[in-house]
This record gives structure tokens, sequence and C-alpha cells, in this order.
């Protein structure tokens, strides 16, 4: 019987053991628990986070209560069975504010901080956000910045948390060095970098800010540099930066090691696929034996064969450049790899982090989408052209498993960037005067990715108001779509003798063919008004209508030879023909080639434009222009580039139509440097003076050679550089109106009539005399963009040319 019920007895105590585990733990738990200090939090709350009595149960259930960071202290007593939890609750955070920051907005600042209106108060919580908001004034370029915090009491347990800060000077970089490089100088290395050094000009500019980030990059840009350049083994062993507080400003090191330049030995394709020979795929292949290894085309040449290979039906085929690099000979042998790939496929696209910008924005430039087989050669080209969009800060793409084996999440985490900017330009030239423009632009506009700018120009002689728009996925296609609506007026000046107002618009559309050369077709209408002024400081058609105390014989003067209505600044008969209001409706198109290196300096690389016109397509005039723009930049020596630029152009009438004098070419330094503007090609030369009234020719060309070169012993932040240039090049075929009679008989002028000149024109200079200038110019790259300094002498010219000697142009957006 005693064994009876002490087996009853166990099996009792059995029950209540599973009827705890099965539920009913925390309730018989909870009885014994007490909760004191809590006076916003509930108790029952409080007492939820502890499920057991044990010690492990407590101490986790203590760690839990201070995660929620609502409490700042946390106490566990036991009192006969029951356990006994004391809490000192933090207090609730009415408002955070920020004092002594103008540098950074108190926008990006309350974006960053952890502490929140409404949200509990914890030191440890303050303390992390003070190195926060540093670590955001490091990233501006003021790692001097200090910060510090207090708290303001409110009843009812709430405080008020204030972030005093000293912003600082601005600490910026104040030195870039190179260790380990000894092919490429330091300055050409510095060059490549957006990051720059701290200099007289730092106010203007933030690239000086020191931002690992951008260093990242930079360090990357240079690793293609080499790499594009033949240096296969080379890598960046290190990169250092340490602020330097004497200095006020980081000193940056990079260690790199260049290794030895490869030429290519040979080049194969290796298919292991069936059907798909891989000689039938050398043509796609961008390098051949003999050579420099250049990485970019082993990219290019990668991203070639995927595309082919993915038509013939092989989505998941992966190519593998392998380079097999022999030191001694310095060649290495190339061969891409086709294999079909494991069969993955892209189950989602997930993208984050974008808070301004549309997602449909980002996922276009992926060329798969849901569904499609999953390829790393597009991965990569996604990430890519979403990081030249200019949109984001940082761009990252990776991989999350799927809900199956065969599937895969593409993760697209992005950080938004301001995309808007107000610009205000200045400068001035020989050849337009001061100008000054406003500008305001937005290259994401809304977040869909469009770019609109508004510009409103004023000038010493011309001022005018232009809007542009593009949509660069137009219909859902990798194709550009934009007008320009734009309205200028134009003064008559020493180089022109009219007036000109325009008004018009174009309509065009942007086609990429591959990633250097592109079609843009356009269409384009616009309104002229020709004026010619006469007053007494600008008499230029006072033989028709004389001035009273300007014009030689109307104020009592005898006119003559040397002093008469044409002395002063008469108009060509030619310009007068094309005074009034005149329509001009035209198609055209752009064929561009652009395999430049860099589009603001560039090194190496041709940049190629072929343009036509048609006017015709309704309006006032009929003519086709064509012009073709040829630029190649090659690197000498270390910082020494050699450019030859080749240009011309034809234009021709058709339909009976007369091209009018406005519509000619009007060259001068543009063609040949030493020249003055419209300083080149025909002229009206009745009036025995051929400075004024060019009347500009139908056929033109001309090349150029420059070498550009650093100016040494100045300081490289100065960003001055030299050129020496030989310039050739000639302007003609002036196919107008010489006769302006009714009779055809020649007749007037100042000594036949007084105030009236020729019905006939006389053109000078209208031949193919090749004209030829040299000189030397000074480039300086300054905060307010590129000003250049031209210096030439005209060696060959026609009798009737105009000269200049010194050119300076300048002046872009600050």
């Amino acid at each position: 019987m005693r064994v009876q019920r002490v087996f009853r007895g166990r099996v009792a105590v059995a029950m209540v053991v599973l009827a705890w585990l099965a539920g009913g733990t925390f309730a018989a738990f909870a009885e014994g628990v007490s909760v004191q200090g809590n006076k916003r939090v509930d108790s029952e709350t409080i007492s939820a986070y502890f499920t057991g009595s044990d010690q492990v149960a407590i101490n986790k259930g203590v760690k839990d209560l201070y995660a929620t960071g609502l409490f700042s202290d946390i106490r566990v007593s036991r009192a006969g069975g029951r356990i006994i939890i004391s809490v000192t609750e933090n207090n609730v955070i009415n408002r955070v504010a920020f004092e002594g920051n103008s540098k950074v907005k108190t926008e990006t600042l309350t974006s960053e901080v952890q502490s929140k209106s409404r949200g509990p108060y914890s030191q440890a919580m303050v303390d992390a956000d003070i190195e926060r908001i540093k670590d955001v004034y490091r990233r501006s370029g003021r790692a001097a910045a200090t910060v510090t915090a207090r708290t303001v009491d409110l009843p009812n347990g709430r405080i008020d948390v204030v972030f005093t800060i000293d912003e600082g000077d601005k600490t910026g970089v104040k030195a870039i060095n190179f260790v380990g490089n000894t092919v490429y100088s330091s300055g050409k290395l510095r060059d490549l970098m957006d990051t720059t050094e701290m200099n007289y000009f730092s106010f203007f500019k933030t690239s000086d800010v020191y931002d690992p980030d951008r260093i990242a990059s930079d360090l990357e840009r240079i690793r293609r540099f080499y790499l594009k350049n033949g240096y296969a083994d080379f890598r960046v062993i290190g990169s250092d930066a340490q602020f330097d507080a004497e200095q006020g400003g980081y000193i940056v090191t990079i260690t790199v090691e260049e290794g030895v330049q490869y030429t290519v030995a040979t080049v194969n394709v290796e298919s292991h696929l069936p059907d798909i020979d891989g000689a039938s795929l050398l043509p796609l292949v961008r390098l051949s034996a003999g050579d420099v290894y250049n990485g970019d085309m082993v990219e290019k040449t990668v991203d070639a064969l995927t595309k082919e290979v993915g038509k013939h039906g092989y989505p998941f085929t992966q190519v593998r450049p392998r380079g097999d690099r022999d030191p001694a000979t310095r060649t290495v042998t190339i061969a891409f790899v086709l294999e079909d790939g494991p069969r993955v496929y892209v189950e989602r696209i997930d993208v984050r982090g974008n808070t301004r910008t549309r997602d449909y924005v980002i996922r276009r430039e992926f060329e798969i989408g849901e569904g499609d087989a999953y390829n790393r050669v597009y991965i990569d080209r996604a990430e890519r052209r979403l990081n030249n969009l200019g949109y984001f800060k940082k761009v990252k793409i990776t991989n999350e498993p799927g809900s199956t084996p065969d599937r895969v999440i593409v993760v697209v985490d992005v950080e938004d960037q301001p995309t808007g900017s107000l610009s205000l330009s200045g400068g001035y030239s020989t050849s337009d005067g001061f100008i000054a423009d406003v500008a305001v632009t937005e290259t994401n506009f809304m977040g869909r990715g469009q770019y609109v700018k508004l510009a409103v120009s004023e000038g010493q002689y011309s001022r005018g108001v232009n809007f542009s728009f593009t949509e660069p996925y137009f219909l859902g296609e990798r194709l550009a779509a934009g007008f320009d609506v734009y309205a200028k007026k134009s003064d008559a000046w020493q180089y022109s003798y009219y007036n000109n107002f325009v008004t018009g618009a174009t309509l065009r559309l942007g086609l990429p063919v591959t990633e250097e050369i592109s079609f843009s077709p356009r269409y384009s209408i616009y309104r002229t008004d020709i004026s010619i002024p006469n007053n007494s400081g600008r008499p230029y058609n006072d033989c028709t209508n004389p001035i009273f105390g300007t014009t030689p014989g109307f104020n009592g003067a005898t006119p003559s030879i040397y002093y008469n209505c044409l002395t002063n600044g008469e108009a060509s008969l030619a310009l007068k023909e094309a005074q009034g209001p005149f329509l001009t409706s035209m198609v055209g198109y752009t064929l561009g080639y652009n395999s430049l290196d860099n589009n603001r300096s560039p090194t190496a690389g041709i940049f190629a434009e072929l343009r036509q016109d048609i006017a015709g397509a309704g309006g006032d005039t009929r003519f086709v222009r064509t012009t073709g723009d040829i630029r190649y930049y090659h690197e000498l020596y270390d910082q020494f580039v050699g450019l030859v630029h080749l240009q011309g152009g034809d234009l021709a009438s058709f339909g009976g139509s007369q091209i009018r004098i406005v519509d000619n070419f009007n060259l001068g330094p543009s063609l040949v440097r030493g020249f003055a503007p419209s300083g080149i090609g025909p002229r009206d030369i009745s009036s025995g003076n051929p400075q004024g009234n060019p009347l500009g020719g139908t056929v033109y060309f001309g090349a150029s050679a420059e070498v550009q070169f650093p100016i040494f012993g100045l300081p490289r932040d100065l960003g001055l550089k030299g050129a020496l240039f030989v310039d050739a090049g000639t302007l003609y075929g002036f196919n107008g109106r010489t006769n302006f009679s009714p009779t055809g008989v020649c007749s007037g002028g100042p000594f036949v009539a007084p105030f009236s000149q020729s019905n006939c024109i006389t053109v000078g200079g209208d031949t193919a005399t090749i004209r030829t200038a040299a000189g030397g110019s000074i480039i300086w790259a300054s905060p307010l963009g590129p000003i250049r300094f031209d210096f030439a002498k005209a060696i060959t010219k026609n009798q009737f040319d105009q000269t200049q000697f010194f050119r300076f142009t300048g002046g872009t957006t600050f």
C-alpha cells in the first residue's frame, strides 16, 4: 500500500509539472512577483519579462527590461517566496534641440541622433548621439568640432535634451601622399582622385573634405587606371588617414605596388557550351595580340560575350576572363572561358533606403527582372549605372537566399543625396564680353530621374532665358527624350553690325547605340528677327537714314573719300537684306562617339561628333548644314597630354532658296586662334574699311595640334598648366547676292548721293587660303571653373582678315 501511495504522489507531482509546462507557468509565477517604483509603465508589463524564478530567467528578464530603454535602474530581491522588482524609470524626452550649428542643418542632425521627442531618456544613448554628431561633422570636414549635452527638467518626468556644438574651423585633407609609385607621379595619381588637398581656395569647394567613402572610390579609380594601362599586378597595399591637429587637417598616405606593364600575347575564347564555337565570338573581343593589357577592355568583352551567348539561349552562362601572366616576358595570355552556370533565377529585387527616388527609377537600370535568369555580369553593370546617375551617396547590391535553392533575392541598398543646385555663373571673354548666368538645375526631378534646368543669362552684348527638360527613359525604354525652349537677344557690337532676337524650341531624342556611340535626332523651330541699329553710338544705317550731327554731310560737313556715311560703320547690304523676322524649321541629328577617360579634363580617348541639320520643313529658309568635330587626346608623358583637333563644315541651299548672311558660318578664334571673332573669311569691303561687315562662308575646315603640360615650380593646388599649339584653317564660299540693283547696274554711293551707299557690294577675302597661327596658353582650373588665356600670332592670313593676339575666356558655376 505504501508503494502505491508513493506512486500516486509522484504521478500527482508530475501532472502539476506538466500543467505548469503546458501554460500555467507564468500565471503561477506572476502571482509571486511584485513591482515597485513604476509610475508610467504597467506592473503587468514589467512582470511579463520574468517567466521563471531561477537566476537564469531573472537575469534574462533584467537584461530585456534594460533593452527597452525605459529604465535607468532595475533591482531584483526576494522576500519570503516573492520576487520583488524595483525599477527607476527614465525620464521622457520632451524635445531635442541643437545649439551652435550653422554649417550642418538641424534636420540633418535630427535624423542622425537616436534621442527622439516622446522617447525615453538614456544617458548612454545621449553619449552615443554625441559621437554620432561628431561623426557628421567629421564627414563635413570639421573634425575638430566639439559637442556637449545638457538636460532641462520639466514637470511630470519630462526633460529637454540640448546638444551644444562648437563647429570649429574646417578640417579637410592637408596632404595626399603616395608611397611605392614609380611609373606615375604622385601628382598624376592625385589628379585621378575626386578628393583634393586644402589650399587658399578651400572656402569655394568641398572636395577637400575627408570622406572615407570618397577615398575608397578614389582608390578604386586609381586601381582601374593602372589596370587600363597594363599593370595587371597593381594593388593598393594600404590607405591611412591621420588627423594632424597642428596642421589642422588630415594627412592621407596611400601605399601602392605597381608591378610591371603587360602586353597581350594571345587572346582566345574557350566555349564549353554546345553549339557555340568560341572562334566565332572572337570579333567581340576588344583586345588583340600586341596590345597593352587593358582592364576596361576585358570588362567590356565580358559584357559583350555575355549578351551575345544570351541571345543564343544560354542565359546562365558565366564568362570568366583568365589571364596567365609571365613576368619574365611581361606578357599575358588571355582566355575568355564560357561555362554554363548554375540555374538560378531572380525571385525578386528589393530596393531599400530610397527616401526620395522612386523604385522604378532604380529598377530600370537592371537588364534583368523578377523571374529572369540570374547573371552577375548584369548585376555589376546595374551597380555601375546606379553609381553613375549621381542620385545616391552610395549604392550596394547584395544577394539573399530565395524561397527555394534555385531562387535568389537581389537587394539594392541606396542612400539618396541632394541633386538640385542653384548656380551663379560669371566671367568675361574677348568675344562675348562680360557674362552672368543664374541657373536652377534638378537632375532627379521629383525622384523620377528627370532633368530640369531653368537658366537666365545677362551679358554685355547678349541676354536670354532657356528652359530644358529631359526624360532619360522615354516610353519605358533606354531612350532619352526632351525639349528646350529659349529666347536670346544679341546686340550689335564691333564684330557684328546688327541686333538679333531669337525665340525657338527644340525637340530631341537620344539613342545609345553602344557605350561609346550615340545617335540623337532632333527637330528645331525658331524665329530670328534681325534689326540694324541707327543712332549716334551705332550709326550702322545712316546712309539710308542720316542722323543729324553724326552722318557726314548731314550736319554741314562735306563728305569725302575719308569722311562719309560709310566710314562710321555702315551695315552691308547683305545684312540689310536679312532684316526682319524669318522662321526656320529644320530636322537634324547628331552622331557621337566618346571614349574619353575624363570628360572634364581628358588625357586619353576620342571625342567625335557629326551633326547635320536640314532646314525646309516649313519656314522661310532651305538649306543643309553639315559639321564635324574630332578631338583625339593622348598622354605623351606623365602629365603631358597631346591633343589633335580636326573640324569642318559645309552649308548648301536647295529649292532655289538663298542662304542669308546670318545662316553662314562666321568663325574666328574657334577655328584658328590669333584671329578676331568673325575675323576669317569673306568680308564686304565696299566702304574701303575691311574691319567691318563679315559676310561668313559656306565651307570651313581646320586642324590644330596642342600639348598641355604642368607648369613646374608652381604648387599643384593652384591648378595651373600651360599649353603650346599650332592652328590652321580656312573659311570661304560666300554664295549670297552682291548686286542689289533693280536694274542690275551698280550705282549710288556717298559721292553720287551724299547719304547713300552703292547698290552693289564688293567681297574680299573669299579664298581657300589656309590661315595659320601658333602660340601658347595658360589654363587655370580655378575654383570658379576653367579659365584660359591664349596668346597667338597669326603666321599666314588673307589681307582682309582681322587678327587678335590675346584671347581670354572663363567663368562657370560657383
